[in-house]
């Protein structure tokens, strides 16, 4: 499964038949919890029909947000081993 990557893993998506599944990781999926109430979600997976438009914007919220995240999490990491 293809997947963007930065001090980590940021987000994993594939297409099927019927949607485009967008893997953002279950912090992703609760951080934009409203914005993605119209699409089918669960814990770590939104999936977006192949007859609709992607929502570009949200996406990219969700990869800045994920990328914000990362770059958190990887500064605790190397904090934790000085």
């Amino acid at each position: 499964m293809p997947a963007f990557a930065l001090k980590g893993n940021l987000v994993y998506f594939a297409a099927y038949k019927n949607h485009i599944g967008f893997y953002p990781t279950s912090s992703g999926i609760r951080a934009f919890r409203r914005e993605l109430a119209k699409y089918e979600t669960s814990k770590g997976t939104v999936r977006f029909p192949i007859g609709e438009p992607l929502p570009l914007k949200l996406i990219v919220k969700i990869v800045k947000f994920r990328v914000a995240e990362n770059r958190k999490n990887a500064e605790k990491r190397s904090a934790r081993r000085k």
